[in-house]
């Protein structure tokens, strides 16, 4: 991206998500949450609001502030709301977390903690929201990755509005007939509005734009990829519509649901066939590791949306289908999210630190930020972890689990340990590292030199 400027809170977005992975994985390891617990407990709620929102959440933020003006080729719009967002966001989880961990009988926290936090998040997201709709507002035509961002968004909306309702009802501050209907039969819906929608379908559309670039292939928009955004739009209307329908007390959601899954697996299925043509097309021909650990993720989404849509499969993946959930988000988003970053977190350091001195001086690539072979062993690591937890969950062993996720968490904390050097340009050598007029990038706060 010749002449990209750099979003102001991205890498502080970015550490303080890597933070949530890290404490929800801990919590894993240390049998708080499912399976230790029902996948209704208080316990569980916690945790996967750690991971959905501190983790995945803050992440997508993050990469969005960034990314959302190359997809338009638009400036941020509105972003000195990022900081009291991002303030908002952490905020609002904690008191979330401990609205939770009261039901759960923890002493010192009060119920009464959901609904505050799910105002806290409200307007949390709501900030990102008018930064990012304002800054694809502003692009006609608006391209497709964009056009996969502005959907998000929308189940976005839909996700914490639901979650609100939720805190609500919870916290006894709300006692409406179909408020509690919703909350009884509309916890998976939000969850896929959630990580689907906001989360998988956000994705989806950038990568339609980064992995072209990443890759050297041609960038262009074809049938596959519309039949996607199609396919997707479809399923989540129909997903919205079972939400409503629930509201209004009708129980006639299972062919919709159905449908919607049905419309999944056929996206998902396009999709991988987009991804095919897009590494053969490819004019690097030997692709950095971001995109060979990023193949994992891609193998991760196509067999859990497959293994979702069968019942047999679900129901053998335990209660809420859980097995299948966690290959979803640790495979599929978070071994993306992981992957990217490895890719992201150089390149915009990069950016920093060697921008405005190049052409002036001698500097390295972006690639010389970064040691492959040892995160190789540690993207190996993660990704079979992850297929050992999702096996143990299968097998109902909650000690495998355990086993398997401390390993998780070892080969994560190897991964933010690369980040980290590769913020601190460990990795350079010594004569190129900091060339005359090159700013010293800090680790997490605000660049130095914000160009928003």
């Amino acid at each position: 991206m010749p002449g990209a400027t750099l979003s102001r809170w991205t890498m502080s977005y970015f550490a303080t998500a890597c933070v949530f992975l890290v404490i929800g994985q801990g919590m894993m390891v240390s049998g708080y949450g499912y399976p230790f617990a029902d996948i209704g407990a208080p316990a569980t709620l916690a945790l996967v609001h750690v991971l959905a929102i501190g983790w995945l959440g803050l992440l997508m933020v993050g990469a969005l502030l960034q990314f959302v003006p190359v997809l338009v080729a638009a400036p941020l719009r509105a972003g000195r709301l990022a900081l009291p967002a991002l303030l908002l966001l952490i905020a609002g989880l904690l008191l979330l977390v401990g609205g939770f961990a009261s039901l759960g009988g923890t002493p010192g926290m009060a119920p009464g903690m959901l609904p505050f936090g799910a105002f806290s998040l409200v307007t949390g997201f709501g900030f990102v929201t008018i930064m990012l709709a304002a800054t694809i507002a502003s692009a006609r035509p608006l391209p497709l990755p964009a056009r996969f961002v502005a959907v998000g968004l929308t189940a976005l909306i839909a996700t914490v509005l639901v979650g609100g309702i939720f805190t609500l009802v919870l916290s006894g501050a709300l006692a409406n007939d179909a408020a509690i209907a919703l909350l009884l039969e509309g916890v998976p819906l939000h969850a896929a509005l959630g990580l689907a929608g906001w989360l998988t379908f956000t994705a989806i559309g950038v990568s339609y734009r980064l992995l072209p670039m990443f890759m050297l292939a041609p960038d262009s928009t074809c049938a596959t990829s519309k039949a996607v955004w199609w396919s997707g739009v479809v399923a989540l209307a129909l997903v919205a519509v079972c939400v409503v329908s629930i509201a209004a007390g009708s129980a006639a959601v299972k062919w919709p649901l159905s449908l919607a899954a049905l419309l999944s697996v056929s996206a998902t299925l396009l999709y991988s066939a987009d991804l095919s043509r897009l590494f053969h097309e490819r004019r690097r021909k030997i692709v950095e590791l971001n995109i060979r650990a990023s193949y994992a993720a891609f193998a991760a989404l196509l067999v859990s949306v497959v293994m979702f849509a069968l019942p047999v499969t679900r129901s053998a993946a335990g209660e809420g289908a859980a097995a299948v959930v966690y290959l979803f988000v640790f495979g599929w988003l978070t071994g993306l999210g992981l992957a990217q970053l490895y890719k992201i977190v150089p390149f915009l350091t990069w950016l920093e630190c060697y921008g405005p001195v190049l052409g002036r001086a001698a500097v390295p690539r972006v690639q010389d930020l970064v040691m492959e072979t040892r995160a190789r062993l540690w993207f190996c690591l993660y990704y079979g972890a992850v297929v050992a937890a999702t096996i143990s969950l299968f097998a109902d062993s909650p000690t495998a689990f355990r086993i398997a996720v401390l390993a998780q968490l070892g080969a994560t904390s190897g991964l933010l340990v690369e980040f980290v050097r590769a913020r601190e340009l460990s990795a350079v050598a010594a004569p190129l590292r900091f060339p005359a007029g090159a700013p010293r990038p800090h680790l997490f706060l605000p660049i130095s030199r914000p160009q928003e």
